[in-house]
């Protein structure tokens, strides 16, 4: 009796812990195409990275609402290929899928290889090698079912825009494709049918598909079939979600969505979506939400058939387990540089050392810049707050003309602004923007000699740039729109990074940091 009174009080104290309420996006700032699956109690959620590098950022939870990044599925060159590749290509939409104690990841590699499994014991890594499924015309957006009679299905999206979805039993021991992938269902007739997962629910087997474009046309449509190859009856009351039709939501192109079933029998979806500013600009790029999935005459509701919002009710979520809170300053006084950092199509060893200069970073300049299509010395992590002030203290005197370092705000080749210290022989700081491919310098001020704080203030419409030298107060050097830096004006499907970077021809002076401060201000 005693232990049944205890059991019931420790049942009474999870509930409570329960969250009441939780908030979209669940993981803020660019982190697009969500996939998620569960072991035990843990969760595992994988997202696009494009040309970045490491690639694939792996988050794991135990409460689906508070995430840390554990690793990157692609750490080494070997299995991520990015030479070349300009913003926005590299690595599309994963799936991460667990199953007999290992995980598998799939995905593409749009123009270096096509598509690809890599398989691993524990996500955090290391993952092995890429096993490439060799096709004709691989097309994009893989994804596996590991059914219970041990078969694989590989599903994918083919076709262009007005393709759809075809499918192969794949032999993941061997790593080859058992079958050519065939058609087995186009969509409800939106463009780009896409980002595909096959479910197996109660016997029935559910397809669950991406329409309209990963843009405020986005939807999520299903079918269901009696067997994996159909035919699938398209859901009566597609699109089971999307905004396309509410632009004066908070939250638009919502989509590509994977779900996930809870111990307790509840059904939940991680997707992408995108927070618009000052009407249809977006720079954070698309983020990833959460939203409560029920079945009703045998098919999926998504949030009870309404729109998502900004704030959610925690109804049948796990009791909340938040992580500790991410310390604002990295004093990279460590050997190696924590999980959120990253860095543009490849490592970079000969361009930084955190041991040349102890308790510094240490970039070294090469010829490549942001405005090239290259790996340059770039040290960069997500924007994930529209408020915020990103600082770090530099100590960089430039040999020649032409050699800078300083904070940057990237979101491509030709859409980024750097505050950063240039001038031989007389040393400046400067502000210096690069909009649709055209670079303006918009400010300039003369530097004293010694290391220089620099700073970015964030809001949701604008950037602020600022300076200290030594003790002195911070002194405002000029501003920027973010409209300029968002994928409306911009391109792309990434998001604006946040960090540190030098250049210059010949023998360029190191460029040490000593501290970096992303401190977050609010949403």
């Amino acid at each position: 009796m005693k232990a049944l009174m205890t059991a019931a009080l420790l049942a009474v104290g999870l509930a409570q812990a329960a969250p009441t309420t939780y908030r979209n996006p669940v993981l803020p700032g660019f982190h697009p195409d969500p996939s998620i699956c569960k072991v035990g109690q843990d969760f595992y959620l994988a997202t696009s990275s494009f040309e970045y590098f490491p690639g694939v950022p792996i988050f794991h939870s135990r409460d689906l609402v508070n995430w840390r990044q554990v690793g990157h599925a692609l750490t080494r060159p070997s299995q991520l290929p990015l030479a070349g590749q300009r913003s926005s290509r590299g690595i599309y939409a994963p799936t991460l899928r667990c199953n007999a104690g290992g995980f598998y990841l799939v995905t593409t590699n749009i123009d270096n290889g096509g598509n690809f499994y890599v398989h691993a014991k524990d996500p955090a890594g290391e993952w092995s090698e890429p096993v490439w499924l060799k096709e004709p015309a691989p097309w994009m957006d893989p994804s596996l079912l590991f059914d219970d009679d041990g078969q694989v299905y590989y599903t994918r999206h083919d076709g262009g825009e007005r393709g759809g979805i075809v499918q192969a039993r794949l032999d993941v021991k061997a790593g080859k494709l058992l079958d050519a992938p065939r058609r087995i269902w186009n969509g409800t007739g939106g463009v780009w049918p896409e980002g595909p997962h096959l479910y197996k629910v109660d016997g029935m087997y559910y397809l669950m598909v991406a329409e309209g474009g990963t843009s405020y046309e986005h939807m999520i449509t299903v079918a269901r079939a009696k067997t994996p190859w159909g035919p699938f009856e398209s859901n009566p009351g597609n699109p089971v979600l999307s905004h396309r039709d509410r632009p004066d939501l908070p939250l638009q192109a919502t989509g590509h969505g994977d779900l996930v079933q809870l111990d307790n029998g509840n059904w939940w979806m991680v997707l992408l979506g995108i927070r618009p500013q000052g009407g249809r600009h977006h720079h954070l790029g698309r983020e990833t939400l959460l939203a409560p999935v029920t079945w009703r005459d045998g098919w999926p509701q998504v949030n009870g058939g309404k729109p998502l919002a900004l704030a959610m009710s925690g109804a049948g979520l796990p009791r909340s387990q938040p992580w500790p809170a991410a310390p604002t300053r990295t004093d990279f006084d460590g050997n190696k540089l924590g999980l959120e950092w990253t860095h543009l199509r490849a490592p970079i060893p000969h361009l930084l050392s955190l041991a040349e200069r102890r308790g510094m970073l240490r970039l070294k300049g090469s010829d490549d810049t942001l405005d090239d299509v290259a790996a340059p010395a770039f040290v960069a992590r997500r924007q994930q707050h529209f408020n915020l002030r990103a600082a770090a203290l530099l100590d960089f005197t430039p040999a020649a003309p032409g050699q800078t370092a300083g904070l940057v705000l990237r979101m491509n080749e030709a859409n980024h602004y750097q505050l950063r210290v240039a001038g031989a022989p007389q040393r400046r700081v400067e502000l210096v923007t690069r909009v649709k491919g055209v670079t303006t310098t918009v400010a300039t001020a003369p530097l004293p000699r010694g290391p220089v704080e620099l700073q970015i203030r964030a809001w949701p419409d604008r950037y602020e740039f600022g300076w200290r030298s030594g003790k002195g107060t911070m002194r405002t050097l000029g501003s920027a729109p973010t409209a300029a830096l968002s994928s409306e004006s911009a391109g792309g499907f990434t998001g604006v990074f946040v960090g540190m970077t030098a250049s210059g021809k010949g023998a360029m002076p190191p460029a040490d940091f000593d501290w970096f401060d992303y401190e977050a201000l609010g949403d």
